[in-house]
């Protein structure tokens, strides 16, 4: 199953922060882009697993909106 990411830089840190919006609590970071990805992949894979064994539902996929508000300033 493919899972959309979100993928923001890390202002505080730097490199990446990442984290799946259909499996709560599902995060990761990586100094680069690409650590990154590899590293989501892993959490995502491992989440995952982790219900198989708990014998509980998988989430299905969602497509996250992507919007932007105004600030009253």
């Amino acid at each position: 199953m493919e899972y959309k990411i979100v993928l923001e830089p890390d202002s505080e840190d730097g490199g990446y922060v990442v984290h799946c919006p259909a499996l709560p609590g599902c995060y990761s970071q990586g100094d680069t882009r690409d650590e990154a990805l590899d590293n989501i992949r892993e959490a995502i894979e491992a989440y995952i697993e982790s219900l198989k064994i708990d014998k509980l539902p998988i989430p299905p996929a969602v497509d996250p909106e992507i919007a932007s508000v105004r600030g009253r300033a």
